[in-house]
């Protein structure tokens, strides 16, 4: 069979106003920018696991409704497996009716189809609800056999130990500016808001770190200095796990980046070996510093109690050399109009590398999604493709939908202004400095 494996890449925000002052301030979206042009290590790990016999493709798809695209489909294929963003799953719809008209037939999995099964189902030849390795083989032999159900999922998680080398000689490596590698699957925290692979599987697994340096240095062979993305939801919440990669990754050259909970400030030992491993940046999901995150992390409510350590732990952090993007969540049922001053007013006593600004987004099948649901306040269920961290999808609760796009955007313009950029980076320098000569 020729199988094609076909990616929706890109990032749009819908309302209009955004549009145009997020071209005008550098660093907005950058970072949904970022995630949007990496290539879906899913895909790739299913052209792993799809045996020689078969003729694979991987194309990344940026917009469906181009005059290119629609005068020219990639392919032909047999068969298309199809996996996009939330935002883009109108847009995959679209493509898979484009496929399934000319008698291809259409796989489409990933997270919003596990969370919207009736809806994908509508649209597909078969989907893959969950987890996508251990149903693929099923897949392929039923098509080969041409018995393809409409539905495969896998009750069991899966085991990363048995994770292929995802096919990274499939891409165009001169395209990205960084690939990435999944370290760990899922979290130890249920955030209402958390829309990733937690909700694939709720079970907190590592992959072992043979693994992971099998696929490094299948990078390195095709890219000798990489910059790596770890693919996780919390990299280090298993710090003994943290510490083997860390020691693992010195000496491998390399600069990388990954997500992971304000916890690893309370570690001085994995501070130092991050650093020395080439450690660039960690993201972090801030939230909100001083209110609105009582009850938001439902498991134990762990990351309220975390507030009042974060300025210290994150000038821990970044004294290592390593810089922090702070994540900010702006619409949260506490948050009024002081809020925005308030944030504003903790972001510059930071000293924050990085900062990221978003809206809070009820993404499908999140509690928080069920809990607007009951409480009557989306203001367009199912408008998936304003699922881009930046549209305004629910009523808040003390504010107006204007007054937090408005309050968005008077703090944006202070953050992400050249001025405080500048300041920002000034600082961080700084301070390394500062503590590497107390180090010496």
């Amino acid at each position: 069979m020729k199988i094609g494996f076909l990616a929706l890449s890109g990032v749009r925000v819908v309302d209009p106003v955004l549009q145009t002052v997020g071209l005008n301030l550098p660093g907005f979206v950058e970072r949904s920018k970022v995630i949007a042009s990496l290539p879906s290590l899913g895909l790739l790990t299913l052209a792993a696991l799809t045996p020689d016999e078969h003729e694979i493709s991987y194309v990344e798809v940026p917009d469906v409704d181009t005059p290119e695209i629609l005068a020219r489909l990639p392919g032909p294929f047999d068969v298309v497996a199809i996996s996009s963003f939330t935002a883009m799953i109108k847009e995959a719809y679209r493509l898979a009716a484009r496929y399934r008209a000319a008698g291809t037939k259409v796989i489409l999995g990933g997270l919003h189809v596990t969370l919207c099964p009736d809806e994908a189902a509508a649209h597909a030849d078969a989907i893959v609800i969950g987890e996508g390795e251990p149903a693929w083989p099923r897949v392929l032999a039923d098509l080969a056999a041409g018995r393809l159900q409409a539905r495969y999922s896998s009750a069991a998680p899966y085991n990363l130990a048995e994770a292929p080398v995802p096919r990274f000689d499939l891409l165009e490596i001169a395209k990205y500016n960084r690939l990435t590698i999944q370290t760990a699957r899922g979290c130890p925290w249920n955030c209402e808001f958390c829309a990733a692979s937690v909700r694939l599987n709720p079970r907190y697994r590592t992959k072992p770190i043979a693994n992971i340096l099998a696929e490094l240095h299948r990078i390195k062979e095709l890219w000798p200095a990489p910059f790596i993305e770890f693919a996780d939801d919390n990299t280090f919440a298993d710090k003994r796990h943290g510490h083997a990669l860390a020691d693992a990754l010195t000496g491998e050259h390399i600069r990388w980046f990954t997500e992971t909970d304000i916890s690893i400030a309370d570690d001085p030992a994995l501070l130092r070996k991050l650093q020395k491993s080439g450690c660039a940046q960690i993201l972090i999901g801030l939230e909100d510093p001083e209110d609105g995150t009582d009850g938001m992390e439902l498991r134990s409510n762990w990351k309220a109690r975390q507030r009042s350590h974060y300025l210290e732990a994150i000038r821990r952090i970044q004294e290592h050399g390593i810089t922090v993007n702070g994540c900010f969540v702006l619409g949260l049922d506490t948050h009024t109009e002081a809020s925005f001053d308030r944030i504003w007013d903790f972001i510059q006593k930071s000293e924050l590398y990085e900062i990221q600004l978003t809206i809070l987004t009820p993404f499908p099948g999140t509690p928080l999604y069920d809990r607007l649901s009951r409480e009557g306040r989306l203001l367009d269920p199912g408008g998936w493709e304003k699922c881009t961290l930046f549209d305004v999808m629910f009523q808040p609760r003390h504010l107006t939908v204007d007054t937090l796009r408005r309050g968005l955007l008077d703090l944006a313009s202070k953050v992400y202004s050249a001025e405080f950029t500048e300041h920002r980076r000034r600082q961080f320098i700084r301070r390394k400095l500062a503590a590497d000569r107390r180090a010496a």
